[in-house]
């Protein structure tokens, strides 16, 4: 049984009453009586809770930021009409901030034998799975004064995905990548070192890429058009492990480390190449492979979704020996992960001679701009000690970064919004040079 604020304030309106015009144990009585006497008869007339079926449909997958749209379907199986307040219970960050309360209340009234629906809006702060909890459902009777309430089972899962802000960044590249193609209307040639196709001559052509013997037997000067390499196999991996779980801004460094990996993922792709990956620490956390163009994104977005920063140290050693049975071929690995000196030059430098061998490796690590900031500072004691600390860090990352360099791996180490970018321009500057 639940009671109303209406009946709370026709128990003080009562309470008036016996004060001023019947102070007497009788007049307490009669009010008392009176008022107990239409709460039973609202919590009789009022339809069962029991009973009731409900339904969910709506969105199963949402971008992180972007609303999603669950619906709720009550029916209404008894007699009586169902004046209902409704709570549909979500954990808390499947709600923005503030929100959570407005949202997650409706107001019903079914018939008997009827149905009706509730349309419920998340908009969660998180990425991963989140859950519906129980259904409250308070049932009230005509006069509105008490009710019956309980919760019902709803299951529902809407999986927050990564919001994939480096989309934007993607029709820019795209477009290098057909003047790589040879595919623009351009006076330069495609690079690569495939051939692709004769065409005609034409003013501004490199005279180096005129096929003679293409020329005398068709009368006209006609060069060759070059197109990068295609389906190379590209192995993305991503180290889930204590470095990064370190927070950059208001996001952890994996947060930017899946950005740019699914920028690299829709342009590896669209040029061709076949993708996979790896995300690894202590175990192996999600392995995404073999995957046709058509299915590697959404592949790889349900994948990332579930990924949280474990806290304890990589095992570089498991990684790496997972990463070469993943490409026993010659593959481009993108390797992200951070710059940390201890982790790198303990764990990675003694590995990478195993993969530099057989692959062209790439590093990506998330630079945290703050560090420039705290570089700058001067006037006061703690601003020199902090400029000093953050120098110092910077200093390390540069002596770290040199070393994998001279081991033969492409180092990026750039901060969070420019990270994705970086890393696709890396990877078509690659392409272009035929390294791939």
């Amino acid at each position: 049984m639940a009671l109303t604020g209406r009946t709370a304030l026709i128990a003080a309106l009562g309470a008036l009453v016996v004060g001023l015009l019947l102070p007497s144990w009788a007049g307490i009585g009669t009010v008392t009586g009176a008022v107990l006497l239409a709460v039973v008869v609202d919590l009789v007339l009022a339809a069962p809770v029991r009973g009731l079926a409900l339904g969910r449909g709506g969105a199963t997958t949402v971008r992180l930021g972007e609303p999603a749209t669950v619906e709720l379907t009550v029916t209404n199986p008894s007699g009586r009409l169902l004046r209902a307040q409704l709570r549909d219970a979500w954990a808390p960050s499947a709600w923005r901030p503030g929100t959570a309360t407005a949202a997650s209340r409706h107001t019903l009234r079914i018939p008997g034998g009827e149905r009706r629906r509730a349309t419920t809006v998340l908009a969660p702060t998180r990425r991963g799975d989140h859950h519906a909890h129980q259904v409250t459902i308070r049932s009230l009777g005509p006069l509105g004064l008490a009710g019956r309430q309980g919760s019902h089972l709803a299951p529902w899962t809407v999986r927050a995905l990564p919001p994939f802000a480096s989309r934007k960044h993607l029709p820019s590249r795209l477009a290098r990548l057909r003047e790589l193609d040879g595919r623009t209307s351009v006076l330069t040639r495609g690079q690569g070192t495939e051939f692709d196709s004769l065409r005609e001559y034409l003013p501004g052509d490199d005279v180096r890429s005129i096929d003679w013997r293409a020329s005398a037997r068709r009368h006209t000067v006609a060069v060759r058009t070059w197109r990068p390499e295609r389906d190379r196999h590209i192995l993305i991996v991503l180290d889930t492990g204590r470095t990064s779980a370190g927070r950059v801004g208001d996001a952890p460094r994996l947060d930017a480390a899946l950005d740019a990996a699914l920028l690299l993922t829709a342009l590896a792709t669209r040029a061709g190449d076949r993708v996979d990956l790896l995300a690894h620490d202590l175990r192996q956390r999600a392995s995404v492979a073999g995957r046709s163009p058509s299915e590697i994104l959404p592949a790889f977005t349900n994948a990332m979704a579930l990924l949280e920063p474990a806290l304890h140290e990589t095992d570089m050693r498991s990684l790496v020996a997972t990463a070469l049975k993943m490409a026993p071929h010659r593959s481009l690995i993108v390797l992200l992960t951070g710059l940390d000196a201890g982790p790198v030059e303990e764990g990675l430098l003694p590995l990478l001679p195993q993969l530099v061998k057989r692959h062209e490796v790439v590093l990506a690590s998330v630079a945290d701009p703050h560090l420039d900031v705290l570089a700058a500072g001067r006037g006061t004691v703690e601003a020199v000690y902090g400029a000093a600390a953050a120098e110092q860090t910077r200093a390390d990352r540069r002596h770290t970064a040199d070393r994998l360099t001279g081991c033969g791996v492409t180092v990026l180490d750039a901060p969070p919004a420019k990270l994705a970018p970086a890393l696709a321009d890396t990877y078509l500057a690659l392409k272009a040079a035929g390294r791939l």
